[in-house]
């Protein structure tokens, strides 16, 4: 079993930035695709100062990129392979079965 450095790197530091709770609802609201701040706000359920920092957060470590579309921010995981790990853990932690 052999594992790349900059992979272990990647998804060390992709987990340090999910380790908050509200970075992972975050994440998780983005995981279906882009949505402007305020659609995130409104899903994760706190104020919008909060999730522009957590939002920075993400964005200084890679995990999401952002860009703007008139007078919205949108924002989305830059990487795919953050949205698998997402999916991952949604099946492990969030099971649709009771």
């Amino acid at each position: 079993f052999e594992m790349k450095e900059d992979n272990i790197f990647k998804a060390s530091k992709a987990l340090k930035a999910m380790g908050h709770p509200l970075r992972l609802k975050i994440l998780c609201v983005l995981s279906n695709g882009e949505l402007p701040v305020m659609d995130i706000v409104a899903k994760v359920g706190t104020t919008q100062s909060n999730v522009s920092q957590h939002i920075d957060i993400l964005r200084e470590k890679g995990i999401l990129s952002s860009r703007r579309d008139g007078s919205k921010i949108l924002c989305q995981v830059a990487d795919k392979e953050i949205i698998n790990l997402l999916h991952a853990m949604q099946s492990t932690f969030c099971p649709t079965d009771t």
